[in-house]
């Protein structure tokens, strides 16, 4: 407040002491204007009211009340500090309801999105999300994970679309999920359940939806026991995992990847599983092709694996949060897609004399 209380004493003193020629009362409303910058509406009119005494001062010691000149200064600059306060009040009351979107959306993000546990059986998890659409927290990237007996299901899935209009099937497909998880003994069949819950989801949109023969969720499963230094993994149309091992990263891909879910009309072994080393110290890392998509001003797309190249050392939380980071700078915050990202390590093997060798089926065994 110093600012146009300090303004205002300045202005009312040298227009006092200057020639009755000089009319400086005008610049009054600077303080006024300056205080909507950083007060609410009524310290605005505060300041206004501040002003349009200094003014009314000014016109009975400098040439008199009853001059044309300091009427119509009067009058405007009360005019104006009113009309500045209504601004005020307009956007604190916009302010109130923007707030209430975003903690309604957090609300909806942390039912819907839940976070994931930092820790889980022996495990190191860490995750992030950033929505493309501005003021969402939430779209149609997802991830989520599940324990089963001596064991750990991960899903990350990307559903056709982004921001709000994307929720319902993310929704449809993290309850089916956390449900199928812990009833199919493997993840083809996990796959296979999945499908089928999202093209009934799919048969409840209206036949107008233009669209409605394109909506398909590309996901990613994995299956890591918590006795055998070896994981799971099963891709339907999903970009494949990284593995950053003794300081180099390596990407597990799938000779034979499922398409996404949703298509219809797969045979019963159209998914399968492929199998890989998951040692003590490894880090696997998941991501939607939000990530991979992104763009910088050259239209030249995110280098992921080059820069996960120079943070192998990094712990999963550091990892995750460099990776944010540097996606928001490279894409000059401005996304063209949902983006998620999930990075686990493995820390120890529990009982590691008791080897337990996770079944494989399908093209990708």
């Amino acid at each position: 407040m110093a600012i146009p209380v300090g303004l205002i004493l300045v202005i009312t003193l040298v227009d006092i002491h200057s020639p009755t020629y000089v009319h400086l009362g005008p610049l009054l409303v600077i303080a006024p204007a300056i205080t909507a910058s950083f007060g609410g509406a009524r310290l605005t009119g505060l300041i206004g009211a501040l002003a349009v005494g200094a003014q009314l001062a000014i016109a009975v010691l400098h040439g008199g009340l009853s001059t044309t000149n300091h009427i119509a200064q009067l009058v405007a600059l009360t005019i104006l500090s009113v009309f500045v306060m209504f601004v005020c009040l307009i956007r604190d009351r916009r302010t109130e309801e923007l707030a209430q979107v975003r903690s309604v959306s957090e609300a909806a993000q942390r039912a819907l999105l839940r976070p994931l546990p930092h820790r889980l059986g022996p495990l190191h998890i860490a995750s992030t999300y950033l929505a493309a659409e501005k003021e969402a927290c939430i779209g149609g990237d997802l991830y989520a994970v599940a324990r089963i007996g001596s064991g750990t299901r991960v899903i990350i899935a990307d559903v056709r679309g982004k921001g709000l209009g994307a929720i319902g099937e993310a929704a449809t497909l993290l309850g089916a999920f956390q449900e199928a998880a812990h009833h199919h003994a493997t993840l083809p069949a996990l796959a296979q359940a999945l499908d089928r819950s999202v093209c009934r989801y799919h048969t409840q949109i209206p036949e107008s939806d233009e669209e409605a023969q394109e909506h398909f969720v590309t996901a990613l499963m994995l299956e890591i026991p918590d006795h055998a230094p070896m994981a799971q993994v099963t891709h339907c149309g999903h970009p494949p995992p990284l593995l950053i091992r003794h300081g180099e990263v390596l990407k597990v891909a799938n000779a034979h990847p499922a398409p996404p879910l949703g298509i219809g009309g797969l045979a019963t072994d159209a998914y399968g599983s492929y199998a890989f080393t998951f040692q003590v110290g490894d880090t696997l890392l998941l991501y939607t092709d939000g990530i991979v998509e992104a763009r910088d001003r050259d239209h030249t797309f995110y280098p992921l694996e080059e820069r996960v190249a120079l943070w192998t050392r990094c712990s999963p939380d550091t990892l995750v949060h460099r990776i944010q980071r540097d996606l928001l700078t490279y894409a000059d915050g401005a996304l063209g897609d949902d983006a998620a990202v999930v990075a686990i390590h493995r820390t120890h093997l529990p009982h590691a004399g008791h080897m337990v060798h996770p079944e494989t089926a399908g093209p990708g065994a």
